[in-house]
């Protein structure tokens, strides 16, 4: 019985007719359509885009050159060199991320202890050529600096997942 039953359903293409019919029940439905550089649709606190590095409210870095960050990632892509100071702590002297590298997994952000590498919600860059994706220490404080303000809110608001 199950040889009949399996010829007649090949023979009949029964499993095209199911597919036509979930295609004919969503055709004449409105469709959604974002007019992406006009319209934007909403994004998670959690979203994972461009690194920024992170400052205290009294202006001074938050890395303290654990490299933590560089040890756990899995591509690679951070580089860390430090010196300590007068005062005894360490701080770095260069830190870049090879954006051309990174696979945007947030292991960086998830190791870190002092919260200072964190990704923002920027998803729109781009480099011409290899070495613009590479983002020195300088360029993630600005980039830091700049989106302080929404950082911190979406840091406030996933405080309670993490």
């Amino acid at each position: 019985m199950n040889r009949i039953k399996k010829f007649f359903s090949t023979f009949l293409l029964l499993e095209l007719w199911k597919g036509m019919m979930v295609t004919g029940r969503y055709l004449f439905k409105p469709k959604m359509t974002v007019h992406y550089p006009e319209e934007k649709t909403p994004q998670s606190p959690r979203f994972r885009g461009l690194h920024a590095l992170r400052r205290y409210p009294n202006g001074e870095e938050r890395c303290i050159a654990c490299k933590l960050c560089e040890a756990v990632c899995p591509a690679m892509a951070i580089t860390i060199d430090s010196e300590q100071r007068e005062d005894g702590t360490r701080r770095t002297t260069r830190y870049d991320i090879d954006l051309s590298k990174c696979i945007f997994c947030g292991f960086c952000e998830e190791s870190c202890p002092v919260d200072s590498i964190v990704e923002t919600r920027i998803l729109e860059y781009h480099g011409e050529k290899r070495g613009d994706l590479i983002y020195t220490k300088e360029m993630l404080l600005a980039i830091g600096d700049r989106y302080e303000e929404q950082i911190a809110k979406d840091r406030a608001e996933d405080a309670n997942y993490r």
